[in-house]
Protein backbone atom coordinates (compact mmCIF):
# COMPACT_ATOMS: atom_id res chain seq x y z
CA UNK A 1 0.00 0.00 0.00
CA UNK A 2 2.79 2.38 0.90
CA UNK A 3 4.57 1.39 -2.29
CA UNK A 4 1.48 2.25 -4.31
CA UNK A 5 1.28 5.63 -2.64
CA UNK A 6 4.92 6.32 -3.41
CA UNK A 7 4.41 5.21 -6.97
CA UNK A 8 1.32 7.42 -7.27
CA UNK A 9 3.08 10.44 -5.81
CA UNK A 10 6.04 9.77 -8.05
CA UNK A 11 3.80 9.59 -11.11
CA UNK A 12 2.04 12.80 -10.14
CA UNK A 13 5.37 14.53 -9.69
CA UNK A 14 6.54 13.26 -13.05
CA UNK A 15 3.34 14.46 -14.72
CA UNK A 16 3.70 17.85 -13.04
CA UNK A 17 7.22 18.18 -14.39
CA UNK A 18 6.00 17.21 -17.86
CA UNK A 19 3.12 19.67 -17.61
CA UNK A 20 5.41 22.49 -16.46
CA UNK A 21 7.83 21.76 -19.30
CA UNK A 22 4.97 21.72 -21.83
CA UNK A 23 3.59 24.99 -20.43
CA UNK A 24 6.99 26.60 -20.84
CA UNK A 25 7.08 25.41 -24.43
CA UNK A 26 3.46 25.93 -25.54
CA UNK A 27 2.49 29.18 -23.81
CA UNK A 28 5.07 31.44 -25.57
CA UNK A 29 4.56 29.64 -28.87
CA UNK A 30 0.76 29.99 -28.66
CA UNK A 31 0.94 33.66 -27.62
CA UNK A 32 3.46 34.55 -30.33
CA UNK A 33 1.62 32.73 -33.10
CA UNK A 34 -1.73 34.18 -31.97
CA UNK A 35 -0.30 37.71 -31.99
CA UNK A 36 0.98 37.11 -35.50
CA UNK A 37 -2.44 35.87 -36.57
CA UNK A 38 -4.13 38.90 -34.99
CA UNK A 39 -1.70 41.26 -36.72
CA UNK A 40 -2.31 39.53 -40.04
CA UNK A 41 -6.05 39.82 -39.47
CA UNK A 42 -5.75 43.61 -39.33
CA UNK A 43 -4.23 43.88 -42.79
CA UNK A 44 -5.27 42.77 -46.27
CA UNK A 45 -5.72 39.04 -46.62
CA UNK A 46 -4.13 38.84 -50.04
CA UNK A 47 -1.92 41.49 -51.60
CA UNK A 48 -3.20 43.06 -54.84
CA UNK A 49 -6.62 41.42 -54.36
CA UNK A 50 -9.92 42.87 -53.08
CA UNK A 51 -10.48 42.36 -49.37
CA UNK A 52 -14.03 41.03 -48.76
CA UNK A 53 -14.02 42.59 -45.29
CA UNK A 54 -13.85 46.16 -46.60
CA UNK A 55 -17.26 47.78 -46.10
CA UNK A 56 -19.03 49.13 -49.21
CA UNK A 57 -19.99 52.82 -49.42
CA UNK A 58 -23.11 53.86 -47.54
CA UNK A 59 -26.07 53.97 -49.99
CA UNK A 60 -27.18 57.48 -49.01
CA UNK A 61 -23.67 58.96 -49.27
CA UNK A 62 -21.23 58.58 -52.17
CA UNK A 63 -18.22 58.27 -49.89
CA UNK A 64 -16.35 55.57 -48.01
CA UNK A 65 -16.83 55.39 -44.29
CA UNK A 66 -13.86 56.54 -42.27
CA UNK A 67 -11.68 53.65 -41.08
CA UNK A 68 -12.27 54.63 -37.47
CA UNK A 69 -16.02 54.84 -37.93
CA UNK A 70 -16.64 51.57 -39.75
CA UNK A 71 -13.76 49.39 -40.86
CA UNK A 72 -12.12 49.43 -37.43
CA UNK A 73 -14.84 47.28 -35.87
CA UNK A 74 -14.71 44.83 -38.77
CA UNK A 75 -10.93 44.53 -38.54
CA UNK A 76 -10.96 44.08 -34.75
CA UNK A 77 -13.58 41.33 -34.93
CA UNK A 78 -11.74 39.69 -37.82
CA UNK A 79 -8.35 39.90 -36.04
CA UNK A 80 -9.63 38.59 -32.69
CA UNK A 81 -11.50 35.86 -34.50
CA UNK A 82 -8.30 34.86 -36.34
CA UNK A 83 -6.38 34.69 -33.05
CA UNK A 84 -9.10 32.61 -31.37
CA UNK A 85 -9.27 30.26 -34.36
CA UNK A 86 -5.49 29.74 -34.23
CA UNK A 87 -5.55 28.92 -30.49
CA UNK A 88 -8.42 26.50 -31.10
CA UNK A 89 -6.44 24.81 -33.88
CA UNK A 90 -3.28 24.59 -31.78
CA UNK A 91 -5.02 23.16 -28.70
CA UNK A 92 -7.58 20.80 -30.17
CA UNK A 93 -6.14 20.13 -33.57
CA UNK A 94 -2.39 19.93 -32.92
CA UNK A 95 -1.58 19.45 -29.22
CA UNK A 96 -4.56 17.43 -27.96
CA UNK A 97 -5.92 16.03 -31.19
CA UNK A 98 -2.52 14.92 -32.49
CA UNK A 99 0.36 14.99 -29.98
CA UNK A 100 -1.46 13.96 -26.78
CA UNK A 101 -3.47 11.31 -28.63
CA UNK A 102 -0.31 9.82 -30.19
CA UNK A 103 1.39 9.70 -26.77
CA UNK A 104 -1.64 7.94 -25.33
CA UNK A 105 -1.30 5.33 -28.09
CA UNK A 106 2.39 4.79 -27.37
CA UNK A 107 3.55 6.85 -30.31
CA UNK A 108 5.71 9.88 -30.59
CA UNK A 109 4.00 13.11 -31.79
CA UNK A 110 5.57 12.40 -35.18
CA UNK A 111 3.49 9.16 -35.30
CA UNK A 112 6.61 7.01 -34.86
CA UNK A 113 5.85 4.02 -32.61
CA UNK A 114 7.91 3.40 -29.51
CA UNK A 115 10.83 1.00 -30.08
CA UNK A 116 10.03 -1.30 -27.10
CA UNK A 117 7.31 -1.89 -24.52
CA UNK A 118 9.07 0.26 -21.90
CA UNK A 119 9.31 3.29 -24.21
CA UNK A 120 5.72 2.86 -25.28
CA UNK A 121 4.61 2.67 -21.64
CA UNK A 122 6.59 5.81 -20.87
CA UNK A 123 4.90 7.62 -23.74
CA UNK A 124 1.48 6.55 -22.51
CA UNK A 125 2.27 7.73 -18.95
CA UNK A 126 3.52 11.06 -20.36
CA UNK A 127 0.32 11.84 -22.26
CA UNK A 128 -1.79 13.09 -19.27
CA UNK A 129 0.93 15.52 -18.20
CA UNK A 130 1.33 16.68 -21.78
CA UNK A 131 -2.43 17.28 -22.14
CA UNK A 132 -2.60 19.20 -18.86
CA UNK A 133 0.43 21.26 -19.85
CA UNK A 134 -1.06 22.04 -23.27
CA UNK A 135 -4.29 23.20 -21.64
CA UNK A 136 -2.46 25.26 -19.05
CA UNK A 137 -0.15 26.74 -21.68
CA UNK A 138 -3.13 27.71 -23.85
CA UNK A 139 -4.89 29.32 -20.88
CA UNK A 140 -1.71 31.22 -20.03
CA UNK A 141 -1.49 32.43 -23.63
CA UNK A 142 -5.15 33.47 -23.52
CA UNK A 143 -4.56 35.44 -20.30
CA UNK A 144 -1.55 37.18 -21.85
CA UNK A 145 -3.48 37.98 -25.02
CA UNK A 146 -6.41 39.34 -23.00
CA UNK A 147 -4.04 41.69 -21.19
CA UNK A 148 -2.51 42.82 -24.50
CA UNK A 149 -5.91 43.23 -26.14
CA UNK A 150 -7.19 45.19 -23.14
CA UNK A 151 -4.32 47.65 -23.52
CA UNK A 152 -4.94 47.76 -27.25
CA UNK A 153 -8.66 48.39 -26.68
CA UNK A 154 -7.83 51.20 -24.27
CA UNK A 155 -5.58 52.82 -26.88
CA UNK A 156 -8.28 52.45 -29.56
CA UNK A 157 -10.81 53.97 -27.19
CA UNK A 158 -8.54 56.95 -26.63
CA UNK A 159 -8.00 57.36 -30.37
CA UNK A 160 -11.73 57.12 -31.13
CA UNK A 161 -12.56 59.50 -28.29
CA UNK A 162 -9.96 61.95 -29.60
CA UNK A 163 -11.39 61.61 -33.09
CA UNK A 164 -14.92 62.20 -31.79
CA UNK A 165 -13.75 65.22 -29.83
CA UNK A 166 -12.01 66.57 -32.94
CA UNK A 167 -15.21 66.10 -34.98
CA UNK A 168 -17.30 67.95 -32.40
CA UNK A 169 -14.69 70.68 -32.03
CA UNK A 170 -14.52 71.30 -35.79
CA UNK A 171 -18.31 71.31 -36.10
CA UNK A 172 -18.55 73.64 -33.12
CA UNK A 173 -15.99 75.99 -34.63
CA UNK A 174 -17.92 76.07 -37.90
CA UNK A 175 -21.21 76.76 -36.10
CA UNK A 176 -19.52 79.46 -34.01
CA UNK A 177 -18.09 81.05 -37.17
CA UNK A 178 -21.53 81.10 -38.78
CA UNK A 179 -23.13 82.57 -35.66
CA UNK A 180 -20.41 85.17 -35.20
CA UNK A 181 -20.74 86.33 -38.79
CA UNK A 182 -24.53 86.09 -38.79
CA UNK A 183 -24.55 83.56 -41.62
CA UNK A 184 -27.88 81.78 -42.14
CA UNK A 185 -28.08 79.58 -45.21
CA UNK A 186 -31.44 79.58 -47.00
CA UNK A 187 -32.61 78.28 -50.36
CA UNK A 188 -33.37 81.12 -52.84
CA UNK A 189 -35.75 79.13 -55.07
CA UNK A 190 -39.57 79.28 -55.22
CA UNK A 191 -41.39 76.38 -53.65
CA UNK A 192 -38.51 75.78 -51.26
CA UNK A 193 -37.08 78.82 -49.40
CA UNK A 194 -36.07 76.41 -46.61
CA UNK A 195 -33.17 76.77 -44.16
CA UNK A 196 -30.15 74.72 -45.26
CA UNK A 197 -28.24 73.03 -42.44
CA UNK A 198 -25.61 71.72 -44.87
CA UNK A 199 -25.50 72.02 -48.67
CA UNK A 200 -25.09 69.00 -50.90
CA UNK A 201 -21.77 69.04 -52.74
CA UNK A 202 -21.02 67.23 -55.98
CA UNK A 203 -17.66 65.60 -56.55
CA UNK A 204 -15.68 67.53 -59.21
CA UNK A 205 -14.42 64.20 -60.55
CA UNK A 206 -17.48 61.98 -60.91
CA UNK A 207 -20.35 64.40 -60.08
CA UNK A 208 -21.65 62.16 -57.29
CA UNK A 209 -23.66 63.84 -54.52
CA UNK A 210 -22.19 64.20 -51.03
CA UNK A 211 -24.81 65.09 -48.42
CA UNK A 212 -22.53 65.05 -45.35
CA UNK A 213 -19.39 66.85 -46.46
CA UNK A 214 -18.33 67.90 -42.97
CA UNK A 215 -16.36 66.26 -40.14
CA UNK A 216 -18.10 63.03 -39.20
CA UNK A 217 -18.20 59.30 -39.78
CA UNK A 218 -16.92 59.67 -43.34
CA UNK A 219 -13.75 61.45 -42.24
CA UNK A 220 -12.57 64.27 -40.02
CA UNK A 221 -10.59 66.36 -42.49
CA UNK A 222 -11.25 64.70 -45.87
CA UNK A 223 -13.86 62.41 -47.39
CA UNK A 224 -12.93 59.85 -50.01
CA UNK A 225 -15.44 59.73 -52.86
CA UNK A 226 -16.40 56.42 -54.48
CA UNK A 227 -14.26 57.51 -57.44
CA UNK A 228 -11.23 57.84 -55.13
CA UNK A 229 -11.09 61.64 -55.12
CA UNK A 230 -10.32 63.28 -51.77
CA UNK A 231 -12.71 66.08 -50.82
CA UNK A 232 -11.96 68.61 -48.11
CA UNK A 233 -14.51 68.36 -45.31
CA UNK A 234 -13.10 70.28 -42.35
CA UNK A 235 -12.62 73.74 -43.87
CA UNK A 236 -15.74 75.27 -45.52
CA UNK A 237 -13.70 77.54 -47.76
CA UNK A 238 -12.02 74.56 -49.44
CA UNK A 239 -15.13 72.53 -50.15
CA UNK A 240 -16.30 72.35 -53.79
CA UNK A 241 -18.70 75.29 -53.37
CA UNK A 242 -19.20 75.76 -57.12
CA UNK A 243 -21.14 72.48 -57.19
CA UNK A 244 -23.21 73.06 -54.03
CA UNK A 245 -26.93 72.23 -54.18
CA UNK A 246 -29.95 72.62 -51.95
CA UNK A 247 -30.54 69.31 -50.10
CA UNK A 248 -34.32 69.68 -50.57
CA UNK A 249 -34.88 70.90 -54.15
CA UNK A 250 -31.46 69.89 -55.62
CA UNK A 251 -30.99 73.26 -57.35
CA UNK A 252 -27.63 75.01 -57.56
CA UNK A 253 -26.64 77.35 -54.74
CA UNK A 254 -24.38 80.41 -55.02
CA UNK A 255 -20.72 79.63 -54.25
CA UNK A 256 -20.58 82.35 -51.60
CA UNK A 257 -23.42 80.82 -49.58
CA UNK A 258 -22.03 79.98 -46.15
CA UNK A 259 -19.03 82.29 -46.43
CA UNK A 260 -20.87 85.63 -46.31
CA UNK A 261 -23.76 86.82 -44.21
CA UNK A 262 -27.06 86.31 -46.01
CA UNK A 263 -29.47 89.27 -46.18
CA UNK A 264 -33.05 88.68 -47.35
CA UNK A 265 -34.84 91.79 -48.66
CA UNK A 266 -38.26 91.41 -50.30
CA UNK A 267 -39.55 94.26 -52.48
CA UNK A 268 -43.21 94.73 -51.56
CA UNK A 269 -45.69 96.60 -53.71
CA UNK A 270 -48.88 96.24 -55.70
CA UNK A 271 -49.25 95.43 -59.37
CA UNK A 272 -47.60 98.08 -61.59
CA UNK A 273 -46.29 99.95 -58.54
CA UNK A 274 -42.78 100.00 -60.05
CA UNK A 275 -41.11 97.22 -58.06
CA UNK A 276 -39.12 95.72 -60.92
CA UNK A 277 -38.12 99.14 -62.25
CA UNK A 278 -36.98 100.10 -58.76
CA UNK A 279 -34.91 96.91 -58.47
CA UNK A 280 -33.28 97.67 -61.84
CA UNK A 281 -32.54 101.23 -60.66
CA UNK A 282 -31.06 99.95 -57.40
CA UNK A 283 -28.81 97.56 -59.29
CA UNK A 284 -27.74 100.37 -61.62
CA UNK A 285 -26.78 102.49 -58.61
CA UNK A 286 -24.87 99.62 -56.98
CA UNK A 287 -23.02 99.11 -60.28
CA UNK A 288 -22.13 102.82 -60.31
CA UNK A 289 -20.61 102.60 -56.85
CA UNK A 290 -18.76 99.45 -57.91
CA UNK A 291 -17.25 101.18 -60.96
CA UNK A 292 -16.04 104.00 -58.70
CA UNK A 293 -14.27 101.45 -56.47
CA UNK A 294 -16.38 102.36 -53.43
CA UNK A 295 -17.64 98.80 -53.00
CA UNK A 296 -17.57 95.43 -54.76
CA UNK A 297 -20.63 93.92 -56.38
CA UNK A 298 -20.79 90.60 -58.20
CA UNK A 299 -23.66 88.50 -59.43
CA UNK A 300 -23.74 85.35 -57.31
CA UNK A 301 -24.52 82.96 -60.20
CA UNK A 302 -24.58 82.92 -63.98
CA UNK A 303 -28.38 83.03 -63.91
CA UNK A 304 -28.24 86.31 -61.96
CA UNK A 305 -25.78 87.72 -64.47
CA UNK A 306 -28.09 86.74 -67.33
CA UNK A 307 -31.06 88.31 -65.52
CA UNK A 308 -29.14 91.56 -65.05
CA UNK A 309 -28.18 91.64 -68.72
CA UNK A 310 -31.81 91.01 -69.67
CA UNK A 311 -32.98 93.93 -67.50
CA UNK A 312 -30.38 96.24 -69.07
CA UNK A 313 -31.37 95.16 -72.56
CA UNK A 314 -35.06 95.84 -71.92
CA UNK A 315 -34.31 99.26 -70.42
CA UNK A 316 -31.95 100.28 -73.22
CA UNK A 317 -34.45 99.37 -75.94
CA UNK A 318 -37.82 100.38 -74.50
CA UNK A 319 -37.17 102.30 -71.30
CA UNK A 320 -39.29 99.83 -69.33
CA UNK A 321 -38.78 96.36 -67.94
CA UNK A 322 -41.33 93.60 -68.20
CA UNK A 323 -43.26 93.13 -64.97
CA UNK A 324 -42.60 90.08 -62.84
CA UNK A 325 -44.99 87.21 -63.51
CA UNK A 326 -43.79 84.70 -60.90
CA UNK A 327 -46.07 84.39 -57.86
CA UNK A 328 -43.16 82.87 -55.93
CA UNK A 329 -39.97 84.50 -57.21
CA UNK A 330 -36.46 83.20 -57.39
CA UNK A 331 -34.26 85.49 -55.36
CA UNK A 332 -31.94 87.73 -57.32
CA UNK A 333 -28.56 87.10 -55.66
CA UNK A 334 -25.84 89.71 -55.45
CA UNK A 335 -22.61 89.58 -53.47
CA UNK A 336 -21.76 93.02 -52.10
CA UNK A 337 -18.57 93.83 -50.22
CA UNK A 338 -17.16 96.91 -48.55
CA UNK A 339 -13.71 96.68 -47.02
CA UNK A 340 -13.29 93.20 -45.52
CA UNK A 341 -17.00 92.64 -44.96
CA UNK A 342 -19.30 90.98 -47.45
CA UNK A 343 -23.02 90.33 -47.73
CA UNK A 344 -24.86 87.88 -49.95
CA UNK A 345 -28.01 89.76 -50.87
CA UNK A 346 -31.26 87.94 -51.75
CA UNK A 347 -33.67 90.35 -53.48
CA UNK A 348 -37.22 89.03 -53.92
CA UNK A 349 -39.43 90.64 -56.55
CA UNK A 350 -42.73 88.73 -56.74
CA UNK A 351 -45.65 89.51 -59.00
CA UNK A 352 -47.53 92.46 -57.47
CA UNK A 353 -50.78 90.51 -57.57
CA UNK A 354 -49.65 88.27 -54.72
CA UNK A 355 -50.34 91.15 -52.32
CA UNK A 356 -53.95 91.37 -53.47
CA UNK A 357 -54.87 88.29 -51.45
CA UNK A 358 -53.91 87.24 -47.91
CA UNK A 359 -53.55 83.56 -48.89
CA UNK A 360 -51.12 84.49 -51.67
CA UNK A 361 -49.06 86.57 -49.22
CA UNK A 362 -49.01 83.63 -46.82
CA UNK A 363 -47.39 81.50 -49.53
CA UNK A 364 -44.42 83.90 -49.74
CA UNK A 365 -42.38 81.83 -47.30
CA UNK A 366 -39.26 83.93 -47.79
CA UNK A 367 -40.96 86.63 -45.70
CA UNK A 368 -40.21 84.48 -42.65
CA UNK A 369 -36.48 85.05 -43.28
CA UNK A 370 -36.70 88.76 -44.18
CA UNK A 371 -33.95 90.87 -42.61
CA UNK A 372 -35.42 94.08 -44.06
CA UNK A 373 -38.24 95.19 -46.36
CA UNK A 374 -38.43 97.62 -49.28
CA UNK A 375 -41.98 98.96 -49.38
CA UNK A 376 -42.87 100.51 -52.75
CA UNK A 377 -45.45 103.28 -52.49
CA UNK A 378 -47.12 104.31 -55.75
CA UNK A 379 -48.80 107.56 -54.69
CA UNK A 380 -50.69 107.72 -58.00
CA UNK A 381 -52.73 104.73 -56.80
CA UNK A 382 -54.17 106.70 -53.86
CA UNK A 383 -57.81 107.60 -54.60
CA UNK A 384 -57.46 111.14 -53.19
CA UNK A 385 -54.45 111.80 -55.43
CA UNK A 386 -56.27 110.56 -58.51
CA UNK A 387 -59.20 112.87 -57.82
CA UNK A 388 -56.86 115.85 -57.48
CA UNK A 389 -55.19 115.31 -60.89
CA UNK A 390 -56.72 117.66 -63.42
CA UNK A 391 -57.10 117.15 -67.14
CA UNK A 392 -53.69 118.58 -68.00
CA UNK A 393 -51.95 116.12 -65.73
CA UNK A 394 -54.00 113.08 -66.68
CA UNK A 395 -51.69 112.03 -69.58
CA UNK A 396 -48.68 112.04 -67.27
CA UNK A 397 -50.52 109.90 -64.74
CA UNK A 398 -51.61 107.43 -67.41
CA UNK A 399 -48.09 107.24 -68.82
CA UNK A 400 -46.78 106.37 -65.33
CA UNK A 401 -49.03 103.29 -65.27
CA UNK A 402 -50.41 103.66 -61.74
CA UNK A 403 -51.13 100.62 -59.62
CA UNK A 404 -54.79 99.63 -59.28
CA UNK A 405 -54.39 99.28 -55.51
CA UNK A 406 -53.45 101.82 -52.88
CA UNK A 407 -50.13 101.24 -51.01
CA UNK A 408 -52.08 101.20 -47.72
CA UNK A 409 -54.12 98.16 -48.84
CA UNK A 410 -50.96 96.33 -49.86
CA UNK A 411 -49.33 97.23 -46.55
CA UNK A 412 -52.29 95.98 -44.50
CA UNK A 413 -52.10 92.51 -46.06
CA UNK A 414 -48.34 92.43 -45.70
CA UNK A 415 -48.20 93.36 -42.04
CA UNK A 416 -50.97 90.91 -41.09
CA UNK A 417 -49.19 87.89 -42.58
CA UNK A 418 -45.69 89.12 -41.76
CA UNK A 419 -46.64 89.16 -38.09
CA UNK A 420 -47.56 85.47 -38.27
CA UNK A 421 -44.50 84.44 -40.29
CA UNK A 422 -41.73 86.40 -38.58
CA UNK A 423 -41.01 86.93 -34.91
CA UNK A 424 -38.70 89.85 -35.70
CA UNK A 425 -41.24 92.27 -37.15
CA UNK A 426 -40.65 94.97 -34.53
CA UNK A 427 -36.90 94.78 -35.25
CA UNK A 428 -37.14 94.67 -39.05
CA UNK A 429 -36.09 97.92 -40.79
CA UNK A 430 -38.21 99.20 -43.66
CA UNK A 431 -37.15 101.42 -46.55
CA UNK A 432 -40.32 103.10 -47.83
CA UNK A 433 -39.74 104.24 -51.41
CA UNK A 434 -42.04 106.60 -53.28
CA UNK A 435 -41.69 105.60 -56.92
CA UNK A 436 -42.43 107.44 -60.18
CA UNK A 437 -41.02 110.70 -58.85
CA UNK A 438 -40.53 111.96 -62.43
CA UNK A 439 -44.29 111.75 -63.01
CA UNK A 440 -45.05 113.35 -59.63
CA UNK A 441 -42.75 116.26 -60.45
CA UNK A 442 -44.80 117.00 -63.57
CA UNK A 443 -48.03 117.00 -61.56
CA UNK A 444 -46.93 119.76 -59.18
CA UNK A 445 -49.86 121.93 -60.27
CA UNK A 446 -52.24 119.22 -58.97
CA UNK A 447 -50.37 117.84 -55.98
CA UNK A 448 -47.19 119.12 -54.29
CA UNK A 449 -43.89 117.65 -55.39
CA UNK A 450 -42.26 115.08 -53.07
CA UNK A 451 -40.15 116.90 -50.52
CA UNK A 452 -38.49 116.23 -47.18
CA UNK A 453 -39.62 115.15 -44.73
CA UNK A 454 -41.30 112.56 -46.93
CA UNK A 455 -43.37 111.07 -44.12
CA UNK A 456 -45.08 114.45 -43.67
CA UNK A 457 -45.54 114.75 -47.44
CA UNK A 458 -47.10 111.25 -47.58
CA UNK A 459 -49.48 112.15 -44.81
CA UNK A 460 -50.46 115.25 -46.80
CA UNK A 461 -51.41 113.21 -49.89
CA UNK A 462 -53.59 110.78 -47.97
CA UNK A 463 -51.16 108.15 -46.69
CA UNK A 464 -50.97 109.27 -43.07
CA UNK A 465 -52.31 105.90 -41.90
CA UNK A 466 -49.51 104.15 -43.79
CA UNK A 467 -46.87 106.33 -42.11
CA UNK A 468 -48.37 105.71 -38.67
CA UNK A 469 -48.57 101.97 -39.32
CA UNK A 470 -44.96 101.75 -40.41
CA UNK A 471 -43.75 103.58 -37.33
CA UNK A 472 -45.84 101.38 -35.05
CA UNK A 473 -45.41 97.94 -36.62
CA UNK A 474 -41.77 97.85 -37.71
CA UNK A 475 -38.36 98.90 -36.46
CA UNK A 476 -36.43 101.71 -38.14
CA UNK A 477 -38.20 103.34 -41.08
CA UNK A 478 -36.64 105.67 -43.70
CA UNK A 479 -38.29 107.31 -46.70
CA UNK A 480 -37.05 108.03 -50.23
CA UNK A 481 -38.54 109.36 -53.45
CA UNK A 482 -37.00 107.75 -56.52
CA UNK A 483 -37.30 108.12 -60.28
CA UNK A 484 -36.43 104.69 -61.63
CA UNK A 485 -36.78 105.83 -65.26
CA UNK A 486 -34.19 108.57 -64.76
CA UNK A 487 -31.83 106.06 -63.15
CA UNK A 488 -32.03 103.44 -65.92
CA UNK A 489 -32.00 103.12 -69.66
CA UNK A 490 -29.80 104.57 -72.35
CA UNK A 491 -30.03 108.13 -70.94
CA UNK A 492 -29.64 107.14 -67.30
CA UNK A 493 -28.24 109.69 -64.86
CA UNK A 494 -25.59 108.25 -62.56
CA UNK A 495 -26.68 110.50 -59.69
CA UNK A 496 -30.24 109.18 -59.97
CA UNK A 497 -28.95 105.60 -59.96
CA UNK A 498 -26.99 106.22 -56.80
CA UNK A 499 -29.99 107.87 -55.21
CA UNK A 500 -32.11 104.84 -56.13
CA UNK A 501 -29.54 102.58 -54.47
CA UNK A 502 -29.66 104.57 -51.21
CA UNK A 503 -32.56 102.57 -49.68
CA UNK A 504 -30.72 99.33 -50.35
CA UNK A 505 -27.45 100.68 -48.95
CA UNK A 506 -29.23 101.90 -45.82
CA UNK A 507 -30.77 98.48 -45.24
CA UNK A 508 -27.40 96.81 -45.75
CA UNK A 509 -25.86 99.26 -43.29
CA UNK A 510 -28.32 98.06 -40.64
CA UNK A 511 -26.78 94.57 -41.01
CA UNK A 512 -23.28 95.89 -40.24
CA UNK A 513 -21.95 96.49 -43.76
CA UNK A 514 -19.89 99.75 -43.56
CA UNK A 515 -21.62 101.66 -46.37
CA UNK A 516 -23.09 104.59 -44.41
CA UNK A 517 -20.54 106.95 -45.94
CA UNK A 518 -21.94 106.14 -49.39
CA UNK A 519 -25.38 107.44 -48.43
CA UNK A 520 -24.07 111.01 -48.70
CA UNK A 521 -22.93 110.30 -52.27
CA UNK A 522 -26.37 108.80 -52.89
CA UNK A 523 -28.09 112.03 -51.88
CA UNK A 524 -29.32 110.89 -48.46
CA UNK A 525 -28.29 111.68 -44.94
CA UNK A 526 -26.40 108.67 -43.46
Amino acid sequence: MILLKWLLWGYLGYSALVAAFVVLCTAPAAAWRALGSIAAGLGPWRAQEPDPRILPPVPEESAHLSYWAGQLQTDVVSAVGAGAALLNTLLFGEWLGNDALNLLRGRWPSHRRGSNPFSRAGLVLTSPGFAVGALAGTFAAVAYLLAVLTCFAALLTLVCAGRGACVQALRGLERARLLARGVRMKCPYPGCYRPIPLPVHRCPGCNERHRSLHPGRFGVFVHVCVCGRRLNAAFPGRRPRESAECPYCARALPPSLGSARLVHIPIVGGTSSGKTMLMAAMLAGITSFERAGLLTANCATLDDRRQLQQLKSQLDTGGWVLGTTAAQPRAYMLEIGCGRRRRLLYLYDPHGGVYDDADAVRRQQYLAHADAVVLVADVLAVPDVRRRIDGAGAPYAVEARPSPESPKQTYDRLVGEFTEMSRRRDRTPVAAVVTKRDALDRLDHSIPRPRDPLDTWLAGVGLGDLVLGLGHDFGKVRYWAVSARAATGADALESEGRHAAAPLLWLLATTGLPVKSLLTDAGANP
